[in-house]
């Protein structure tokens, strides 16, 4: 089975955490949580807490076959490292399975990948989306070239999960 790099800090999306996370180890997976440094407590929007695997540092996308952004403040955090930044880069010059809810795309915005790709995210950043050069769906989910997988909210949860584990069940 996959194992699968998220990237996640403090104020993540509670609900676009633990929902594909969930759906994501139900179906074999190993999904390991990276931030800044291992062992730190994070704390989503509305207090789900997350004890982190590992500090970005300590890992190279080599490592994983997937990547998994969930949304909240999150990936606005995030972005600011350019650390994690090259690490989720990394997975999308690679071709490899990469799976981002609401503002997830928010990284691969700041790492230059969505040029020429299809994607949705938040309607607050679809502004954002198109300057990147993507082509923005405003659909519950959208698959891109049987690599990126992309949902725009919460309520959009039920066909995000569906999807990265039906192509994780293909490419993995």
């Amino acid at each position: 089975m996959a194992k699968i790099a998220t990237v996640i800090t403090d104020m993540f999306e509670d609900s676009e955490w633990t929902s594909p996370q969930k759906a994501l180890k139900e179906a074999g997976h190993e999904v390991i949580t990276i931030d800044t440094e291992a062992g730190k407590v994070i704390e989503g929007k509305h207090g789900e807490k997350v004890t982190i695997d590992k500090g970005i540092d300590e890992v190279k996308a080599s490592d994983f076959d997937a990547l998994f952004i969930p949304g909240g403040f999150s990936p606005d955090i995030l972005r600011a490292d350019d650390r994690v930044v090259a690490f989720v880069k990394a997975f999308m010059d690679d071709m490899k399975p990469t799976f981002a809810i609401c503002h997830g795309p928010q990284l691969l915005i700041t790492a230059k990948t969505l040029k020429g790709r299809d994607a949705t995210g938040y309607k607050s950043i679809q502004v954002d989306l198109e300057n990147a050069g993507a082509k923005f769906h405003d659909e519950e989910v959208f698959v891109c070239q049987n690599q990126l997988v992309t949902s725009r909210t919460p309520k959009d949860l039920p066909a995000f999960n569906r999807e990265i584990v039906k192509l994780l069940q293909k490419t993995v």
